[in-house]
């Protein structure tokens, strides 16, 4: 085996290999879910553009500034572009094409948002929950068909990228993602790594089933943690154990099972601890436009400080278990 793994992944210097490989019938649905993902995305980008233009006209909700409203949706408005790109990517040749930091990156943040998603709002659609919105993040109502085109939109995106990335990625870096577990030598991560990575995993996991499961220490608005809150909590925590079990699998070479299912995993959540820790983080501590946490700021700070530090972790070591080893595969 020859250097391309996930570092040569993250510093770019992996050569792209013929579709092929993962066979013509997953090519196509790599290219039909990023155009899925970018065409969806694209529909919750209609309505922060929407948005934008309707603060700039003087419409904005009753609990936000006219400022903090277009910068929010300025911010979510980049965001989308960003996924729309994305999503066009994955789908097309170009996309193979481009330096492999960038596409990591977003790859990872958008992967972490929006994949982890996807049981929360199949549950939340089962349980009559608000996995999605049905205002406009000030209290005020909004119609019915920008409620359906945000739902769409993350969703579809969520959906795309659970199908395409790690198509994508099996074709551009085939030695970290082809194979099975336990036919290369395990990675050198030693044991001190794995327990500050499960450390680090468990604190803010447990946390989250904590409150998952109906407990209120650390909870300064207790009514704000509804059946939707800890519905999110629960989610959250899953993924979280579920990110560090892929890492002790791939680390320990058990249970043998196709080597892309826990990378993936793993790499979807790492970027999730990161990517709703940043966004929710400020949210928590500025409160724009009357946001109100149902935890207590200090208790905001340690469990998003943990979770990023865990993400970046897990990612580093993620990042090592796919280095290639010099004596190949055994």
């Amino acid at each position: 085996m020859n250097e391309n793994g996930l570092d040569a992944l993250v510093s770019g210097t992996a050569t792209p290999v013929e579709t092929d490989q993962v066979g013509a019938k997953w090519t196509a649905a790599r290219v039909v879910a990023g155009y899925g993902a970018a065409l969806s995305l694209s529909l919750y980008l209609t309505v922060k553009v929407i948005w934008v233009v309707a603060a700039l006209l003087g419409s904005t909700p009753s609990t936000f500034s006219d400022g903090d409203w277009i910068l929010l949706n300025g911010v979510t408005v980049v965001m989308s572009v960003v996924g729309v790109v994305l999503g066009l990517a994955l789908a097309q040749r170009w996309g193979r094409r481009l330096p492999a930091p960038p596409v990591v990156f977003f790859a990872w943040m958008a992967a972490g948002f929006l994949i982890p998603m996807i049981p929360y709002m199949l549950f939340g659609a089962v349980l009559g929950g608000d996995a999605g919105g049905g205002d406009s993040g000030g209290g005020d109502a909004v119609p019915s068909w920008e409620t359906a085109f945000i739902a769409i939109g993350f969703g579809g995106m969520a959906l795309g990228l659970a199908i395409a990335l790690p198509i994508y990625m099996r074709e551009r870096w085939p030695a970290a993602f082809l194979g099975r577990v336990g036919d290369h030598r395990p990675a050198p991560l030693g044991r001190s790594h794995l327990r500050a990575l499960y450390v680090l995993v468990a604190v803010p996991a447990l946390l989250w089933a904590y409150w998952a499961a109906g407990g209120t220490l650390g909870l300064t608005h207790r009514d704000l943690m509804n059946a939707d809150g800890r519905l999110l909590a629960g989610n959250s925590a899953l993924w979280a154990v579920l990110g560090a079990a892929a890492i002790r699998t791939v680390a320990t070479g058990r249970p043998r099972m196709p080597r892309w299912i826990p990378m993936a995993v793993a790499f979807t959540s790492s970027g999730s601890l990161v990517a709703w820790s940043v966004w929710k983080l400020p949210w928590a501590l500025l409160r724009p436009g009357g946001y109100t946490a149902a935890e207590y700021p200090a208790v905001s700070v340690v469990q998003y400080g943990l979770s990023i530090t865990a993400g970046i972790v897990m990612l580093a070591a993620l990042r090592k278990a796919a280095w290639p080893h010099q004596s190949g595969v055994r």
